[in-house]
Order: structure tokens, then C-alpha cells, then sequence
């Protein structure tokens, strides 16, 4: 029995269309939320046993864990040692974990978090039988439920005089959430002994964070005037923001992450399970109709 967390998420929704779309015949536990909208997976047409529930609990993820052998576990990279934890117990022999390239940051308060679980999940997979596969995607977006390009877009639309960090030079490498679907499902039905420990999944190629800004503003078909100014200048101001809002708004590591060359490889993926990401500029028109049509 395959059991998913996050199904119901951005990227998790599509790997439910991809499970749909292969008509995977296995019967699948998914760990919902209460509010969660259910809607897609009550109409799938799969075998799908809802569990509703806190993967904060402990004892509720161990009653999750009877009977599975795989996991798909897509929600939430800090809640990947409670997950992993409870499949050792129940002798899960497989667990796909969603994490992030933002382990390779230069920045500590960017990376330390997810260093100090990556070395955690090493030690607690010595000496047991189960696989372990970590997926890291880049920047993730592709709908205007996402936390990245979506707000670029809104702040793109509304301001003329756009700020941008050390002229925006910076390299950026965005991967929708539909290539992520397809990631996600393509390496789950990997022989488990072929698949490696680790994949980064990133978009098609690197772009420079201004010409980002720019695709979306040809989109947009505005005319907008990008402003550079220093990353110690971004920073400064954004440090100020904190203070004033008593640490409410905090931008001082997205404002630093600006400065920072944000590319992977993907050819692992590509390699060993056909991951082929579409284009940013196809990716970033069609989010930019979703938001016009809205």
C-alpha cells in the first residue's frame, strides 16, 4: 500500500493527476487535513483511503504506517524525521521524501534547518532496511497558489519602479509544479533499487532573475523601470521592516537569497526516469493568464 502526505498540496495535486492519468491500480492512504479540499481525490477514481489527521502525532502516523510499504511524503521537509521515524517501526520498506535545493545555500539561516535534518535522516536509516529518496526541487511554481512567482507578479503588476538586487543578476532556475507531478510519479515507479539516493529537480534552465522580471512584465504587457541598488542596501531595509512590524515581515533572507546563484543539474533525473522540465517562459505566461483572468 503506497501512503501520500500532501496530495492535496501545489505539487502534490499533480502527482494525483499523474497517478490518475496512469490509472495506478494500488490502493493508496492519503493523510488529510480537515479542511483540506478532498474534491479531486473523492473524484479520481482511485483506490484512495482518506486518514484525517495531524502528522504532528506521533501515535497517529504509526496507525497511518500499518500495512504500507511506500511512501510519497510531499508536505513538509521538517516533518520528514516524524514520517521516517514511524516507517522504521512499521518496516516500511520504501520512502520518497519532497525536500529542497535550498540545502545548498551559502546562507546559514537559509540551509542550517535542512543540513541539521538531512544529518538526522542519515543516522536514523543506519542499519535499516528501508530506501530512503530525497527529490529536491528549485524555486517551485506554476499556478497562483504558489509562494514565489505569484508574488513577483503581483509586485511586478502594481509597481512601475521595480527594485531589484545587484541588477538582478543573479541565476534562478524555477520548476513548475506539473514537472514535479510527473517527477514525483515517474521515480516512485523506479525500481527501488535503481533509484538513487538524492535528485535535485530544477526548471529547464537558469535565467537571470532580471530577465525573469522582464518575461512577466512582457506578459503583463506593462512597461516597467527596474531600479538595481546593493545587497547591503536591500538588507539594511530590510532589517528595518523587521523592526518595525516586531519581526511580523521578515524578507532579510529572501532579500540576501537575491544575491545568490540558485541553479542545479537535473541530469540524474533526466538519466534515470525521462525528467524533462518545460521552459520558464512557457511556464511564467501561462501563470501570468491565470492571474489576468482572475
Amino acid at each position: 500500500m503506497l501512503l501520500v502526505t500532501g496530495i492535496t498540496g501545489h505539487s502534490g495535486r499533480y502527482f494525483l493527476q499523474e497517478l490518475i492519468k496512469n490509472k495506478y491500480e494500488g490502493t493508496i492512504r492519503c493523510i488529510v487535513r480537515k479542511t483540506s479540499d478532498t474534491s479531486m481525490i473523492d473524484s479520481s477514481g482511485l483506490k484512495i483511503e482518506k486518514v484525517v489527521g495531524d502528522i504532528r502525532d506521533e501515535e497517529f502516523l504509526d496507525r497511518c504506517m500499518k500495512g504500507i510499504d511506500t511512501i510519497v511524503h510531499i508536505v513538509n521537509i521538517r516533518h520528514t524525521p516524524r514520517i521516517i521515524k514511524a516507517a522504521i517501526n512499521n518496516k516500511v520498506s520504501r520512502a520518497i521524501c519532497v525536500h529542497t535545493t535550498g540545502i545548498y545555500s551559502k546562507f546559514k539561516v537559509a540551509s542550517e534547518e535542512y543540513k541539521i535534518i538531512d544529518k538526522e535522516l542519515k543516522e536514523m536509516i543506519k542499519g535499516t532496511d528501508i530506501r530512503l529518496t530525497i527529490l529536491q526541487p528549485t524555486m517551485i511554481y506554476g499556478d497562483l497558489c504558489d509562494h514565489n512567482m505569484s508574488k513577483f507578479i503581483k509586485m511586478v503588476d502594481r509597481l512601475r519602479l521595480f527594485p531589484v538586487i545587484n541588477h538582478g543578476k543573479c541565476l534562478i532556475q524555477p520548476v513548475n509544479a506539473r514537472d514535479l507531478g510527473k517527477a514525483y510519479y515517474k521515480s516512485l515507479m523506479m525500481p527501488k533499487d535503481k533509484v538513487k539516493p538524492i535528485y535535485n529537480l530544477s526548471g529547464e534552465k537558469p535565467i537571470a532573475m532580471i530577465d525573469a522580471f522582464k518575461l512577466i512584465s512582457n506578459n503583463l504587457g506593462k512597461k516597467t523601470v527596474f531600479i538595481s541598488f546593493p545587497l547591503w542596501f536591500g538588507v539594511f531595509l530590510a532589517r528595518i521592516l523587521k523592526i518595525v512590524t516586531i519581526g511580523k515581515v521578515d524578507y532579510i533572507e529572501k532579500v540576501q537569497r537575491m544575491s545568490e546563484d540558485r541553479c542545479f543539474s537535473h541530469e540524474d533525473g533526466k538519466k534515470d526516469f525521462g525528467y524533462n522540465p518545460e521552459s520558464f517562459e512557457t511556464g511564467i505566461s501561462r501563470e501570468v493568464k491565470e492571474y489576468l483572468n482572475r
